[in-house]
């Protein structure tokens, strides 16, 4: 905005200014090296923020590719008995379901229902095709939420209850935070103390503790 400023101030000058006058001409001169200097600052902001913005990504791709060899490598040590361990972002609790499914059948048979449901809406859920959110407004910026009046949701809710569809719901949300291009099941760090993706940190602390512990116990 300063140096589109200062074009049109000097703009003007030549224009209404005497071209004869040494006066005019010596503050045409400084301006026109004002705007140089202008010109030349904003330049070399725009390289730093141009290597700024490819150090992040390169950081971040860093730290993505961590994530990910931790979450091959460190499967079976990180598992859901602990604070820290991998989660299965979108992935069905059969619990709910066989919760459910014992209120209303014999012990076999609400197995074999509940693993039929639950197999049902694993691949409804991974089905790009069927979209339950809505976008609205959120602070003044566009947000993608459930969309609570969706019928598939509504008769799962009426035919199989509450438990069942709060765990559909969770899921959905899941994969359309963690994965909404793919729609399918991903693995991710997760803190189950606290409900949320674990940081780097906390799955090293976790990990380095584990390596004492278990060093101590081989001693």
């Amino acid at each position: 905005m300063e140096i589109e400023e200062l074009k049109g101030k000097l703009e003007v000058m030549k224009h209404l200014g005497d071209q004869d006058d040494d006066a005019v001409q010596s503050k045409i001169k400084e301006m026109e090296d004002e705007l140089g200097e202008k010109v030349d600052e904003l330049e070399d902001l725009e390289s730093l923020n141009q290597t700024l913005i490819t150090k992040e990504r390169q950081s971040n791709d860093e730290l993505q590719e961590a994530r990910k060899e931790l979450i091959v490598g460190l499967s079976e040590m990180l598992s859901g008995r602990s604070n820290i361990g991998i989660k299965r972002m979108g992935d069905l609790d059969q619990k709910p379901f066989m919760n459910t499914c014992k209120e209303r059948f014999t012990l076999e048979e609400a197995q074999v229902q509940a693993s039929t449901l639950c197999s049902l809406w694993q691949d409804n859920l991974t089905n790009p095709d069927w979209h339950p959110f809505k976008v609205t407004t959120v602070n003044e910026e566009p947000k993608e939420i459930l969309d609570e009046e969706d019928e598939k949701l509504r008769n799962l809710k009426e035919e199989w209850g509450n438990e069942i569809h709060e765990c559909v719901v969770t899921a959905l949300k899941e994969l359309n935070d963690y994965n909404p291009s793919g729609r399918y099941v991903i693995s991710e760090l997760w803190n189950f103390k606290e409900g949320r993706k674990a940081t780097l940190k906390e799955v090293i602390s976790f990990v380095l503790k584990s390596i004492k512990t278990l060093k101590r116990k081989r001693t």
